[in-house]
């Protein structure tokens, strides 16, 4: 056997624990990655159900209520106030659910950048510290 074909048998059978640690931490993430829609739309469905649920206790109480406070004879006046009032808390809180969405939103997008510009610098510093390792590996071949 020559040495070009030792060289390139050798490479072949050769293992790195970089391949192997890449190799699978990759396998891992992709696999999570592949789980996050499901995941995702599991909380989304059991969330929805529990809002509905909620919907459904409410119209249940109205249907059994109204007879009894339409039998009270509450003033006019009272009852708009209180619709008003009713009508200032809903708006409120609707304006908070926008506002959290729109925090929450904005938030991700930050952290998404962050992450990217971490990734980035990694990049930068691995390159360095390749080539500074590079260069360490010609002078240990040179001092040889």
């Amino acid at each position: 056997m020559s040495s070009s074909e030792l060289s390139v048998h050798n490479t072949e059978n050769h293992i790195s624990i970089c391949d192997i640690m890449k190799g699978n931490t990759s396998a891992i993430i992709r696999k999570f990655e592949s789980q996050i829609p499901a995941v995702i739309q599991n909380y989304s469905n059991l969330y929805t159900a529990y809002l509905h649920m909620y919907d459904d206790f409410y119209g249940t109480c109205y249907i059994h209520e109204k007879e009894f406070f339409d039998k009270l004879n509450i003033d006019q006046t009272l009852l708009k106030q209180l619709k008003d009032n009713s009508e200032l808390m809903k708006n409120r809180y609707v304006e908070n659910i926008e506002t959290t969405a729109k925090f929450f939103d904005e938030q991700v997008k930050m952290r998404i950048s962050i992450l990217e510009s971490f990734e980035n610098f990694t990049h930068i510093m691995m390159d360095s510290y390749a080539k500074t390792l590079s260069q360490f590996n010609k002078l240990m071949n040179i001092s040889k």
